[in-house]
Formats: C-alpha cells, sequence, structure tokens
C-alpha cells in the first residue's frame, strides 16, 4: 500500500477571484482523491492535506502559479492512514482569525529564527518566549520555559499580549507555534504594538521537531495537529492521543479510563458542558461510526465540502 503523505501549507499573498480559486482547487483535491482543508482569503492561503506524494506535489504546484505564490513553502509528514474524512475549500475573511484590521504579514513580521538555533532563545535570560497556541494544544506540548498565554481562541491573544509588553516594555519576544502561521500574525501585532525586539520561530514546531534531535531538544510533550493523527512527535510520528469526539480536545490514556469519559459523548474536558440533547446527538453518532468500522466502511463517507 502506497505510504499517505501530509503537507501542511500557508502564505501571505494578495489572492483574488476567491471564488474561482476555491472551484478550481476543490475540483483538482477531488480528481487527486486528495483530503484535508484548504482555507483561502484576500490574504492568502492556508490548510493540510494528504494523499499520495504525486497528487500533493500537483496541487502544490497548482497553488505555486498563482501570482505572488511562487515561494509557497510545505511542511512534509507521513501518517499511518488517511487522516482526514472530507476535502474542504474555504473561503474565508482571514486564513488565520486574529480579529485585528489591519495587520499584514507580507509588509512587517519578526525576524525569523531557524529551528537549529532556537534553542539559544530558550536559552536566553532576557528573552521572554510565548507559545502564541490555544491552551488546549499547550497542554500536551510545549518548550521549556515558554509562557501559555492560556487563551482559548486566538482571537484573545492582543489582548493578552497588549498586558504582557505593558509589563515588559524593553524584552525581547519570541514567539511560536504549530507551523508558523499563527507567528505570522502575533509578531505583525507586536511590531504594530511598538514592540521592538521580536522574534519567531521559522516553520514552527514540526520544522523543530523535524529537524532537531530530540537529545538536544527543549520541547516537552506532543504537539497537537488539527488532523486524525491528533498529535505529533520527535520525527514528526504519530504522537499517543487520541481525540473526543464531542469537544475536539485531545485526551490521553488516563482520560480514556476516567468515569467521564465515554467515546464520541464526553471526556473529562467537556462532560459538564455535554446537555442531555447533545449527549443522546453524540450516543448515536458514535453508535453509527461503530457500525460503519464493524462493517469496513466509513461513516460519513468521504462527503466533499466545497
Amino acid at each position: 500500500m502506497s505510504q499517505t503523505h501530509v503537507a501542511a501549507l500557508y502564505h501571505f499573498a494578495p489572492l483574488d477571484e476567491l471564488e474561482r480559486r476555491r472551484e478550481e482547487l476543490f475540483s483538482r483535491l477531488g480528481q487527486l482523491g486528495i483530503r484535508g482543508t484548504l482555507l483561502i482569503a484576500p490574504e492568502g492561503i492556508n490548510g493540510t492535506i494528504a494523499g499520495l506524494r504525486d497528487g500533493l506535489d500537483q496541487v502544490v504546484a497548482q497553488i505555486r502559479s498563482f501570482p505572488g505564490f511562487e515561494d509557497l513553502e510545505v511542511k512534509w509528514s507521513t501518517a499511518d492512514e488517511q487522516p482526514f474524512l472530507r476535502t474542504k475549500v474555504r473561503i474565508k475573511k482571514e486564513i488565520v482569525t486574529m480579529g485585528v484590521p489591519g495587520i499584514d504579514p507580507t509588509l512587517k513580521v519578526g525576524r525569523y529564527v531557524e529551528a537549529r538555533d532556537w534553542n539559544k532563545v530558550l536559552q536566553d535570560p532576557d528573552t521572554i518566549v510565548v507559545d502564541t497556541r490555544n491552551d488546549y494544544e499547550v497542554e500536551i506540548g510545549t518548550f521549556t520555559g515558554a509562557i501559555n498565554p492560556d487563551i482559548e481562541s486566538f482571537r484573545e491573544f492582543p489582548a493578552w499580549f497588549d498586558a504582557l509588553k505593558a509589563e515588559n516594555p524593553d524584552k525581547r519576544i519570541a514567539m511560536f507555534c504549530t507551523g508558523g502561521i499563527r507567528c505570522e500574525k502575533s509578531t505583525s501585532y507586536a511590531i504594530q504594538q511598538g514592540a521592538e525586539d521580536v522574534v519567531h520561530l521559522k516553520g514552527g514546531i514540526l520544522k523543530y521537531l523535524e529537524h532537531v534531535d530530540q537529545a538536544d531538544s527543549q520541547w516537552e510533550g506532543e504537539c497537537f495537529v488539527f488532523d486524525g493523527r491528533v498529535a505529533v512527535r520527535h520525527g514528526l510520528e504519530e504522537g499517543t492521543y487520541d481525540l473526543c469526539h464531542a469537544c475536539r480536545r485531545p485526551i490521553d490514556e488516563e482520560m480514556k479510563a476516567d468515569a467521564r469519559y465515554v467515546p464520541g459523548v464526553s471526556c473529562p474536558h467537556c462532560v459538564d458542558a455535554v446537555t442531555d440533547e447533545k449527549r443522546e446527538r453524540f450516543a448515536e453518532r458514535q453508535k453509527q461510526m461503530e457500525l460503519a468500522k464493524a462493517r469496513g466502511t466509513q461513516h460519513l463517507g468521504v462527503k466533499q465540502d466545497g
């Protein structure tokens, strides 16, 4: 069986004729049997897609043919099986939602730090290292000594950063995220707010885990990814976490042993938030998923969502 490859990509550049681009990409993904999600917006493209390498190469080449997208970079990894159920190409206002008007990473972002040099940043006592990801992502893994903003959404980051800067007006700020895209906006915002010394990890955590030996690593835990693998480890190998299909948060074996965990219905994270109505609906969905698995078919099919 051919190996499943995963392509995580983003690029900031003006993108027009969004409806036509959406239709072109959606059609090509379907023709090539590629699944995953691509988001397109006036500011660029973002997404993760998976399938056979040859097909992915064709999609990447198509995106690079868009004016201004010639330098699109891709972070490659593999999966034991197809990590996506559907194919989606969606038009958005932003490819990563911060909700602050006027932030343009094509004009100004922090200085990039290569993965091989990131440990020096982490070990600098005069640098504040910030994890820009959401709380449930940070919970399963982060860099030694990094600050957790404890946010539920990237929209909360600007207000959190404003408070941090007010308390540390002269410190160098270093930021990181999963693949680099959130830091394009977070560092751009920081500079707009007057921060003068701002850096970020080029290629994000994924690039670090790919290129830095585990023996030299300052990474603790696993890195949450937004696909069926749930998390990855050094070398971008699949991690040990599962996903609660009720709240979409990562869960480990200890959580699955908790009495509050009901597969597909609730976990310790969300049990108090699940209403009886949702509980019944989730239970029926789980039942159908298990029946489909027993039949050797796929629940929900390969539903296309253009």
